[in-house]
């Protein structure tokens, strides 16, 4: 088994969720917050999950309140945010580290297996991995990246 599946996380509403229930599936992976320059992809990466859902994408976000202190909210303050402005739907976890001695289990996996430019450091909030239907992670995308900018490799590891 891909170790990828052998991750797990809690989601916003208290859930521990097992990554093998993502066997099959595209996955990406993307840290979040509400207050940031960046939150408005949310509204992107809602339109790639309403698009591709069917087709096996799964968008999972992970507020980090890591950056400026950008994700200050507990979990309803989150999940009252990322619905009512944006409309999200996709799941969502609880806030997590990316970064430093209290790095979540999936980020460091993550950042071990696709090294950014800055090392095994996530930049900065809205970072993106892209995982292929086997559990390989196959890109790392800038915080900057648009979701739409990543249409085509969504489309790529979802015809594999």
């Amino acid at each position: 088994m891909h170790p990828f599946y052998q991750l797990s996380a809690t989601t916003l509403k208290g859930r521990l969720f097992d990554f093998k229930e993502l066997k099959g599936k595209v996955v990406l992976v993307v840290n979040t917050a509400s207050l940031c320059g960046l939150t408005p992809q949310y509204e992107g990466l809602q339109a790639l999950h309403e698009k591709y859902k069917g087709q096996g994408l799964v968008i999972i976000g992970f507020p980090c309140n890591q950056f400026a202190g950008q994700e200050p909210g507990d979990a309803k303050q989150i999940e009252q945010g990322c619905l009512v402005n944006y409309g999200v739907d996709f799941m969502m976890m609880e806030k997590v580290d990316v970064n430093g001695d209290t790095t979540h289990p999936v980020y460091k996996y993550l950042k071990d297996a696709l090294p950014g430019l800055f090392g095994k450091r996530i930049k900065w909030n809205f970072s993106k991995f892209l995982i292929a239907r086997d559990g390989k992670p196959l890109k790392r995308f800038a915080p900057t990246t648009k979701p739409q900018k990543l249409t085509h490799s969504i489309v790529s590891a979802l015809n594999e």
